[in-house]
C-alpha cells in the first residue's frame, strides 16, 4: 500500500499544562493568537496559516506534564526587534538578549511561557534563511 499523498491540512504541537487557564491567556494576550480549535480541555491556537499549537490539560491528554521541557516552540517574525522590544515590556520568565547564530543566519531571542516551554522568536538574516 502506497503513502496517501493528499496535502496535509494543518499541523499542530501538542503541549501539556498543570494550569490549563494561565497557559491560555499567555498565548492569547501575551502572543497574541487566536483560539482555532476548542476541544474542550485541549485548546488549539492558530501561529500562522497551518501552524498550531494545542494546549492541552495534562489530567485528560495522551501524555503529561513533566517538569523538563525538551522543546521548543520557535515563530518566525518578519522585525524581531520590534517583538524583542515587546518582550521587555513584558514580565517574561527567561528573556535572553536578543542574539545573532551567522551560522544559521537568524536573530532571535527566547523567553518562556507559565510552566516553562522555551518560546524562540527570530527573524531570517538574509532571505533563504
Amino acid at each position: 500500500m502506497k503513502r496517501p499523498d493528499a496535502a496535509n491540512q494543518l499541523v499542530i504541537t501538542f503541549f501539556y499544562y498543570r494550569d490549563l487557564p494561565a497557559a491560555m491567556r499567555f498565548y492569547k494576550d501575551v502572543l497574541g493568537l487566536s483560539l482555532a480549535i476548542d476541544q474542550g480541555w485541549c485548546k488549539i491556537y492558530e501561529i500562522c496559516p497551518g501552524a498550531h499549537v494545542g494546549l492541552v490539560d495534562e489530567t485528560k491528554g495522551m501524555k503529561k506534564w513533566a517538569a523538563t521541557k525538551p522543546v521548543q516552540l520557535c515563530i518566525r517574525v518578519p522585525d524581531v526587534d520590534e517583538w524583542y522590544g515587546y518582550a521587555r515590556s513584558r514580565d517574561l520568565t527567561g528573556l535572553s538578549d536578543l542574539f545573532i547564530n551567522d551560522e544559521i543566519g537568524i536573530r532571535a531571542f527566547v523567553f518562556n511561557d507559565p510552566e516553562g516551554y522555551q518560546i524562540e522568536i527570530q527573524s531570517a538574516m538574509r532571505p533563504s534563511a
